[in-house]
């Protein structure tokens, strides 16, 4: 039912193993490693086809320089982290108080709802392109750091609430039942019995949600326009000009915004492992 264990198969198998592993990661990060590659070379390599040879000249410090003082990259990472910071707050408090409800409370409606927040994780977000545009038109939110924000908040918390929902479920009852049998207040028991159980779930979802909007560039270009409100995603397409394009600083600029992402990961690896596996061993 389950596979076997690497250390139980043979030897050949075991060394097989070993030896496509470092190759298929390397082949899994080769665009990222040729991104990084470009970002250090001249703009010239890139007109004389050296994509993957070594660069004719390092101009890592200038390219990268360049990318601060010769652009708007510092708003647009600005924008990115006015944007993806509300949006992980908002997303996961709301999460939390609808995976309480849900996951707590049981009254005839309770499935219904919650398949209300699942059913919209199965929408092509590509269909709401329009009606989404539209809206943001007619509330004055259109080319607004609030307006992204607020759609991330609902677009993302259906996804929040399914997994703060099943998570509380794990949780044990006897709990809550406890706290009731000493008369605490239902908001008290959510603070101070159910929250406090919930750290590791929060970390963990507060890490994918940030990965989530951080990463987001559909939407970044549907709703939003110009150096005041795009984040970082969009803003890369900004060493584009009418007859040329700066794919060295393309390049460059890219690996910075997938930094916060990266350091957001490792500074909560651990709570966000724990939040995964929580429930998983007995």
């Amino acid at each position: 039912m389950f596979p076997t264990p690497i250390e139980r198969t043979s030897r050949t198998w075991r060394i097989s193993y070993q030896t496509l592993l470092p190759l298929a990661l390397i082949l899994w990060l080769l665009p990222l490693i040729a991104v990084a590659i470009f970002s250090v070379k001249p703009d010239s390599d890139f007109a004389n086809a050296n994509y993957w040879g070594w660069p004719s000249s390092f101009e890592g410090f200038t390219n990268y320089a360049l990318v601060f003082t010769g652009s708007d990259m510092p708003q647009y990472l600005l924008n990115s982290f006015k944007i993806t910071i509300p949006t992980v707050i908002g997303a996961v408090t709301l999460s939390c108080m609808t995976g309480f409800a849900l996951g707590v409370y049981k009254f005839k409606a309770n499935i219904w709802i919650f398949f209300m927040f699942v059913a919209g994780n199965f929408v092509p977000f590509q269909i709401l392109m329009v009606p989404v545009r539209d809206l943001t038109l007619q509330m004055g939110l259109y080319n607004t750091i609030t307006g992204l924000v607020l759609f991330h908040i609902a677009f993302q918390t259906g996804f929040c609430t399914l997994f703060m929902r099943n998570f509380i479920r794990a949780l044990p009852f006897e709990l809550i039942e406890a706290a009731r049998v000493e008369g605490v207040a239902e908001w008290r028991i959510f603070w101070y019995v159910v929250l406090p159980l919930m750290k590791p779930a929060i970390a963990a979802l507060s890490v994918l949600i940030f990965t989530f909007i951080w990463n987001d560039y559909f939407w970044a270009i549907v709703l939003t326009q110009g150096v005041e409100s795009q984040p970082v995603t969009a803003g890369i397409t900004s060493f584009n000009s009418q007859y040329r394009a700066a794919y060295h600083l393309m390049s460059a600029g890219s690996i910075v915004a997938a930094l916060p992402p990266v350091a957001m990961f490792f500074l909560m690896q651990r709570h966000f492992i724990a939040g995964l596996t929580l429930g998983a061993v007995k």
